[in-house]
Order: C-alpha cells, then sequence, then structure tokens
C-alpha cells in the first residue's frame, strides 16, 4: 500500500511539472527570441568586434609610440665606463689617466629613458589600414547573412514543430477510430458475427496506432527541443504551437539571385580587401620617414637623477633589397585574388541552380497539395461509407481497417506537403534576400 502511495505522489508531481514545462509559443516570438539569444548570431558579433579590434589596431599608423624604460648597470669595460661618466657628466682630468683609463674600477650608471617614435610617412601601413576596413565591412555582411540563415532554420524548425503536432493529432483521432472498431468488433465476437481472427487484426492495429501515437509525440519533444536550442533558451520546454497551415505565396517571385545579398557582398568585401593588400606590397617597397626622441637622465646612484640629456631626430629608410620576399608576397596574393574572384561565380552560379529548383518544387508541391486535399475528402468519406456497411454486416473488419488507415496516412502526407510548401517558400526567401533588409 505504501508503494502504491508513493507511486501515486511521482506520478502526480511529474505531470504537474510537464504541465509547467510546456509553453505557448508563436512564430514571431520564436524569430524574436532567436535574433537575440541564438548562439551563431553571438559568435558572428564577437567576430564582429574582433575585426573592429584589429582595425583600431591600425591607427598606431598616425598614433606615437612612447616608452619609459630604468635600467641599472655596472661594469669595468673600459669603453663602457668612461661612456658611463660621460653621460653622468662627471668626467675629472684624473680619468684621462692611462691607467684608469685601461683598467677601470666598476662603474656604475642608472639611466631612465623615455624614448618617443611618431610616423610620418608609411604608405604600406595606410593600405593596411584601408584592408582592416575591408574586413570589418566582412564581418557586418556575416553576421547579416548568418542571421537570415537562423530566420530560415527557425522557420523551418517551426514548421516541423507543427507537423509533429499536426501527426500526433491524426493518430490520436485514429486511434479513437480504431478503439470505435476494437468495441464493435468485440460485441460481434462475443454475438457470435465475427470470427477470431477478424478481432486479432484490430486488436494489432489498435497496438501499431498507439506506437505510431508514442513516436508523434517523442518527435514533438524532440522539435521543441531544437526550436529552444535555436532560440538559445534551456531544453526540456514542450512548446504548443500555432495550427499547421498553408503561407502564403509571395505575388512576386524572384528568379535571379540578388547581387546584394549579404554573403555575395561579403565576398567582394573581401576581394576588395585583398586588392588593397596587393596594393600595400607594392607600396612597401617605396620610402619611409619617421620622427623619434629620446630623452635620458643618468647618475651614478638608484633613482639619482643627476644629467639629463635628449636626442631628436627623423629618419629616413628605404629598403632596397630584401632577397625576393615582397615579390613572392605579392605573387601570393594576387593568387589569393583569383581564387576570391571565382569563389564568387561559383557560389553565383550554384545559388542560381538551386533557386531553379526550389522554383520546381513550389510548384510541384502546389500539385501535391491539391491532390492530398482531394484524397482525404475521398478517404474520409470512403471510411465513413464502410463503417455504416460494417455496422450492417455488409464490410468486413478488413475492409474498415484499411479504409481507416488510408485516411490516416492520406492525412500525414498532406501535413508533410503542407510543411514542405511552407519550407519551400521560407527557402526561397533566404535564396533571394538581400542586404537591404533591417535586423535588430
Amino acid at each position: 500500500m505504501k508503494w502504491i502511495l508513493l507511486s501515486l505522489i511521482s506520478f502526480v508531481s511529474l505531470g504537474n511539472s510537464s504541465a509547467q514545462d510546456t509553453l505557448t509559443l508563436k512564430l514571431q516570438d520564436a524569430l524574436d527570441s532567436a535574433m537575440k539569444n541564438n548562439k551563431e548570431i553571438v559568435i558572428s558579433k564577437l567576430d564582429e568586434k574582433s575585426a573592429s579590434a584589429q582595425f583600431n589596431q591600425t591607427k598606431a599608423v598616425f598614433l606615437p609610440q612612447i616608452n619609459l624604460s630604468y635600467t641599472a648597470a655596472a661594469t669595468n669595460n673600459p669603453l663602457n665606463a668612461f661612456g658611463f661618466k660621460l653621460q653622468q657628466e662627471s668626467i675629472s682630468p684624473n680619468d684621462f689617466d692611462p691607467r684608469m683609463l685601461n683598467n677601470p674600477t666598476s662603474t656604475q650608471n642608472f639611466m631612465t629613458k623615455v624614448e618617443w617614435k611618431q610616423p610620418l610617412l608609411n604608405l604600406d601601413m595606410l593600405y593596411q589600414r584601408r584592408a582592416a576596413d575591408q574586413q570589418l565591412d566582412v564581418s557586418y555582411y556575416n553576421i547579416e547573412r548568418t542571421k537570415e540563415y537562423v530566420l530560415f532554420e527557425v522557420q523551418k524548425a517551426y514548421a516541423q514543430l507543427q507537423l509533429s503536432h499536426q501527426a500526433s493529432e491524426v493518430m490520436q483521432e485514429s486511434l479513437r477510430t480504431v478503439n470505435s472498431i476494437l468495441e464493435n468488433s468485440k460485441n460481434y465476437f462475443e454475438q457470435g458475427y465475427l470470427q477470431k481472427s477478424d478481432l486479432l487484426a484490430v486488436q494489432v492495429q489498435v497496438a501499431s496506432t498507439e506506437t505510431k501515437l508514442t513516436e508523434a509525440k517523442s518527435n514533438i519533444r524532440n522539435a521543441s527541443d531544437y526550436v529552444g536550442f535555436l532560440m538559445g533558451v534551456k531544453s526540456g520546454i514542450i512548446y504548443s504551437v500555432d495550427q499547421l497551415q498553408i503561407v502564403r505565396q509571395p505575388e512576386n517571385i524572384e528568379t535571379q539571385i540578388p547581387e546584394n545579398r549579404a554573403d555575395f557582398k561579403a565576398l567582394n568585401s573581401t576581394l576588395r580587401a585583398q586588392e588593397i593588400m596587393i596594393n600595400s606590397s607594392k607600396m612597401s617597397r617605396l620610402p619611409k620617414l619617421n620622427a623619434f626622441a629620446d630623452y635620458m637622465i643618468n647618475d651614478k646612484t638608484a633613482f639619482g637623477f643627476g644629467s639629463n640629456s635628449y636626442l631628436v631626430g627623423a629618419q629616413f629608410s628605404w629598403t632596397i633589397f630584401n632577397g625576393t620576399a615582397t615579390h613572392y608576397r605579392t605573387a601570393e596574393q594576387k593568387i589569393a585574388y583569383s581564387r576570391i574572384q571565382q569563389q564568387i561565380r561559383y557560389q553565383k552560379e550554384q545559388s542560381q541552380l538551386e533557386l531553379n529548383k526550389t522554383i520546381r518544387q513550389l510548384t510541384d508541391e502546389e500539385f501535391s497539395l491539391r491532390h492530398y486535399e482531394t484524397s482525404v475528402i475521398q478517404a474520409a468519406e470512403a471510411l465513413r461509407i464502410l463503417q455504416n456497411r460494417f455496422h450492417q454486416g455488409l464490410a468486413s473488419v478488413d475492409d474498415v481497417l484499411r479504409s481507416q488507415s488510408t485516411l490516416s496516412e492520406q492525412k500525414l502526407l498532406l501535413a508533410e506537403t503542407v510543411f514542405k510548401y511552407n519550407t519551400t517558400i521560407a527557402y526561397l526567401q533566404f535564396l533571394t534576400s538581400n542586404s537591404d533588409n533591417n535586423f535588430n
């Protein structure tokens, strides 16, 4: 008795938990949540921040570099020892004694140094900054295309969840029908109007339908988990969604892939960045001009600030020949440039083929929709007639079971066709989207 009571309490608790974990979900709410929390979008935004940080690094071409150092040293090297005293401004006549010059005692020096470097003219770095700016555009377009892909995936996953619920409803209706047939069959069997084999056939049909219903409920959980994953929320929630219905087809279906699609724009920005990097390599052959200044404080005691000096100047440098490094680096960049060009052409051709295929597929699915809608009506009428004949003893159990199976099958095929039709329209929108779309 105690075990039965504990089992009942556990069952009630599980039922309450399940009810709490069932939520009503609208498609727009799923899309909004995915735009905010989807992991792919979050990662693509981090990539944009990384590109922005890399672009900000190129500000070094304009800004100075300032270094502060403090150095403590001791030496008995004749040259360095004499140099330390010069820097400390502590040379005396005795220091010119040959014996002191050749064999100095240990000499200490503590130097505080501030270094300043200012870029003035570095054309290759200017081009690298422009290339980094193009990479920033690439990351922006990648975010946009990622959002478009996530929108499509959410619509597809939501439709899959609608299909799973629809399949569950069909199986529940089918189970009610076969249970009704089973009750009538039992009565006829007890009255001697039905053979044992016919009754067993009905029982097999009931068991088979129950199995399919269990599978349908599992599919609802799986589809709910995937929708939750796309929305960036925890798994384990079962979502109740709108009834599966045919979405309205766009009035004008694009038959050509748009040139301004986000992924194409990303590739074009990559192409421009590569072209700029080629120019940067060419500019690296030109002279560079930079300014510099040093301010030094030297003393023979630690943390002393006895003497000070400065050095100011400008450096004009020109790398005349660095082996063949620049030549082959430029050659490599030109090959990469050609590869990106080919990739753009290939991706556009592939997308156009996919669009043509999808348009044809949409036409086929429209035909299938009309066919299965008619088939469901005809199968339902056939089942109604056979059930009436069965009650009158004019039809066999096998005929009724086959008719009922046909109706369930046609309903499932109709639901699957609606799912395919809806996802095909969503895929068309994904293929023909352009970068003028705004996302929050």
